[in-house]
């Protein structure tokens, strides 16, 4: 089959690979679709749990093309999103019942063999079966899942006034998550153009512009609107910038919430006596597992909008086209066709 391999940190090729031979508990998916997101910038770099060599593709939507003999509920035509997680169940964490913290947390696409590829092999029990959603909406799964446990973590209070930083892709779907669950008031902050337009028409109940070169504008302007600061500031750029500054804008008792996905080397800098003095939480949220059940709820039943975030389709083979596509900000999202 033909599969995008990583030979190091920013090296890769569009190549021949053996297919995937399935174990008696796994299935083989035909991909039709694969999201790329920022984690996959970072993949590229070598951070974000990446080893190498390596398949990428962490979002993946396609039919089952096989099954092994011990796989009960998929059949061969089989619709389906892959959850990319595996766990060990048997190591410190997992005996606590806290697998996402897994020490032998693996992930299909980040370090091991993922969906930019003709076909991959997922365990039968991490796939879940599709309906009503087109492919495109299909690579969102895995992001929504990633937000139910934003969610989780973040544990909203009805009628809480929210600030979010970010209007990404992710973004979109954490802004009507909490819309859904909780937030009164919603703040939308990010820079301008079609990712926020697409939030702010569905969930954000007021819009503040953030200027790359100046950061002063939107400080004023939520500062001035907000003297009291939100209940709940979630920072979903990956912006170690605004990561810092997230801190001034929550109200006393508030919680700051570290979404994004920041460079592994970035440092911030927040005064342990402001966060004592206001009793402020420190929350982060990483990814996600066991999470696919309640995504597809809220997809499947249209609460959750994402049929125009993936604006662009590429082929296999013009993966690099997608990075840049990513890197230099063109669209919303893109996905990758095999």
């Amino acid at each position: 089959m033909k599969a995008i391999v990583y030979h190091a940190p920013k090296q890769f090729s569009y190549m021949d690979v053996p297919d995937p031979q399935i174990q008696p508990d796994e299935a083989l998916i035909r991909v039709r679709a694969c999201g790329i997101c920022g984690t996959d910038l970072h993949i590229h770099e070598g951070e974000f749990l990446a080893e190498f060599p390596l398949i990428p593709g962490h979002e993946i939507a396609g039919e089952i093309a096989a099954v092994g003999s011990a796989v009960k509920g998929l059949k061969v035509g089989d619709r389906v999103v892959a959850d990319n997680t595996e766990l060990c169940g048997h190591c410190f964490y997992c005996r606590r019942d806290q697998p996402l913290y897994c020490e032998n947390f693996v992930s299909h696409g980040c370090n091991v063999a993922g969906g930019l590829a003709e076909y991959v092999a997922i365990k039968a029990e991490k796939i879940f079966p599709i309906h009503n959603l087109s492919w495109r909406e299909a690579v969102m799964v895995e992001p929504t899942a990633c937000a139910m446990h934003g969610m989780d973590v973040i544990a909203l209070k009805p009628g809480n006034e929210v600030l979010l930083f970010g209007a990404g892709p992710t973004g979109i779907i954490l802004a009507q998550l909490l819309r859904l669950n909780g937030a009164a008031h919603l703040t939308i902050a990010a820079p301008p153009g079609p990712k926020l337009e697409l939030a702010a028409r569905l969930a954000a109940d007021e819009v503040v512009t953030v200027e790359r070169g100046d950061y002063s504008r939107h400080r004023q302007q939520l500062l001035a609107a907000h003297p009291h600061g939100f209940d709940c500031v979630v920072e979903a750029t990956g912006s170690p910038r605004l990561c810092e500054e997230a801190i001034q804008y929550a109200r006393l008792g508030g919680q700051v919430i570290v979404y994004g996905v920041y460079p592994e080397a970035a440092r911030i800098t927040w005064s342990p006596y402001e966060i004592f003095k206001r009793e402020l939480t420190i929350k982060g949220s990483f990814a996600q597992t066991h999470c696919f059940d309640r995504a597809l709820l809220y997809l499947e039943s249209g609460k959750i909008r994402v049929d125009a975030v993936v604006t662009q389709e590429f082929a296999l083979q013009d993966y690099g086209l997608a990075l840049e596509a990513l890197r230099s900000r063109q669209g919303i999202k893109s996905a990758v066709v095999p």
